[in-house]
């Protein structure tokens, strides 16, 4: 599959390219990773200004109406480059589920501070023990007049360092597990009661572990209805993560060939040696079997039945592709491969952090055949 892009998505892929070759190399990411705050404010207002922040949502909702194949665009650069800006957080996640879920009033009150790049956002969803199960959830909410009072624990929230709000998930009714009782509620991160302790991710990001104690927030869409917004957002936050895993393989492609052609052993250029040759025809290969994906499942994002299939299929097999290339790439380029101060090491933990983020790749493996199997 090879995408005909419009003039538009044509202007949006050149722009972000020449930003982020003019702002973000190598070198500069590795600054930005090892400061102090860890990602930059400086680049999230060159993307506002942009109009990234801005592309994906609809023109109703303040946007530029570019819709997925606005994200894939931005996000297959932003994989290219590593960025650790949290576009998926603030725009991908909690953008679209306040457009599609909140009330008119939250979506004029928050998405406005999210185009403009005021705002930062991070869902937290994740426990303990919940694994990948969106209703396996022990935070409790309970309504106290206007707002609710939520109670619990939340781990490994990506960008909640950043975050001025967080999207938060609380049992409303029910039993642990039950699909039904889950809601969605808006948290202002520096609310009373809310304790946040950060630390760094494997790939360079910040995320924390989030206690709440009696912290009020706002429903967000309807109550009992988190787990099937969630689910749906996860689709989207796929379609993204499956891009920007395509623009990290396509990278470390290009780093082993080139690095191929200089590399000697045994007086001659490894290159010239057959089996690596099949090895990175292999890696090749790979690239466009998920580059193909990706594209497909951006096209089909907004098709409704059959989305959450065609989700995990892709999740899987990108997810194996990406891990099939990192791996070879480290081994070609021998020890400096995994070093600090050469990127194909950084790819290599990106991948590794995309490929368990909403499900690893055994996991939709199987979700991929339950779905089949009740369609």
């Amino acid at each position: 599959m090879d995408i005909q892009f419009t003039e538009e998505q044509e202007l949006l892929r050149s722009s972000v390219q020449r930003l982020l070759r003019d702002q973000y190399d190598f070198e500069a990411r590795r600054k930005i990773v090892a400061s102090e705050e860890g990602f930059s404010r400086t680049q999230w207002e060159a993307f506002a200004e942009l109009g990234l922040l801005a592309a994906p949502f609809s023109e109703n909702a303040g946007g530029l109406g570019g819709g997925p194949l606005s994200t894939m665009i931005i996000m297959h650069e932003f994989g290219r480059h590593l960025v650790v800006e949290p576009f998926l957080e603030t725009v991908v996640l909690a953008g679209s589920l306040i457009e599609h879920a909140g009330t008119p009033e939250q979506q004029q009150a928050f998405i406005p501070g999210i185009v403009d790049g005021n705002k930062i956002w991070a869902l937290a969803w994740t426990e303990k023990v919940s694994r990948f199960d969106f209703a396996d959830v022990t935070t409790t909410a309970r309504r106290e007049g206007n707002d609710y009072v939520l109670s619990g624990t939340k781990t490994m929230v990506i960008a909640a360092p950043w975050a001025d709000y967080l999207i938060v998930s609380a049992r409303t009714s029910g039993d642990d597990r039950d699909r039904a009782g889950v809601s969605l509620f808006v948290v202002d991160r520096r609310a009373a009661g809310l304790d946040l302790q950060s630390f760094k991710t494997i790939d360079g990001r910040r995320a924390a572990e989030i206690s709440l104690r009696e912290v009020r927030g706002q429903l967000l869409g309807r109550e009992g209805k988190g787990v099937a917004l969630l689910e749906a957002g996860r689709d989207r936050a796929i379609a993204a993560l499956c891009a920007e895993a395509v623009g990290a393989i396509g990278e470390l492609n290009s780093a082993t060939l080139d690095y191929s052609k200089t590399r000697k052993q045994f007086g001659t250029t490894i290159g010239s040696f057959q089996v690596l040759q099949h090895r990175m025809v292999d890696m090749f290969i790979a690239h466009q079997e998920a580059l193909s994906l990706m594209q497909h499942l951006s096209l089909n994002l907004s098709a409704g039945d059959g989305l959450s299939r065609l989700a995990s299929g892709a999740k899987s097999k990108i997810g194996y592709a990406a891990k099939f290339v990192a791996d070879q790439a480290v081994q070609l380029h021998g020890g400096m491969g995994m070093t600090d101060e050469f990127n194909v090491g950084h790819y290599f933990k990106r991948i590794s952090s995309i490929n368990i983020q909403f499900g690893d790749p055994a996991f939709h493996v199987l979700r991929y055949a339950q779905l089949d199997a009740a369609a």
